[in-house]
């Protein structure tokens, strides 16, 4: 596999509230080779920043467990949450402590990355279906 694109995405009806996560692995970054999909629910009284959060620690559990399997010559994480990607791009500064614990454990895995790898901003619409599988895990969870 040359290229990797993950996208992650998480959501708090309420904030806080019930959240979800959505995680989709696209091998060579094309839509129609989705390599590995997740949405889950992580529970209630979360907010909109620890979903986003937690998204992005399952891909980067995820990727840490297969990355011998597929392989990559780069990834490239695409996120809609311009906060979570400046702050793990460590621009803009992490305030709320149980983020920075998130920030911490997910530098600690990308440390060990062997590959080049990068972690962008994309617009909400080309992120729908890391979007869509957070909300079907929430609307399943909730009814």
């Amino acid at each position: 596999m040359n290229h990797l694109v993950i996208h992650t995405d998480g959501g708090a009806r309420g904030n806080p509230g019930p959240a979800g996560i959505g995680v989709v692995f696209l091998a060579d970054g094309k839509d129609d080779q989705e390599i590995y999909t997740e949405g889950a629910f992580i529970g209630d009284g979360k907010t909109n920043n620890e979903a986003e959060y937690t998204a992005f620690y399952t891909s980067v559990k995820v990727l840490e467990k297969n990355i011998e399997t597929w392989q990559p010559a780069s990834i490239e994480w695409q996120l809609d949450s311009k906060l979570v990607v400046e702050q793990l791009n460590r621009k803009w500064k992490i305030k709320e402590p149980r983020m920075l614990q998130f920030a911490k454990d997910i530098w600690a895995v990308l440390a060990t990355l062997k590959v080049p790898y990068k972690i962008t901003h994309i617009p909400r619409e080309l992120n729908a279906a890391a979007d869509a599988l957070y909300n079907q895990a929430l609307d399943a969870q909730l009814g």
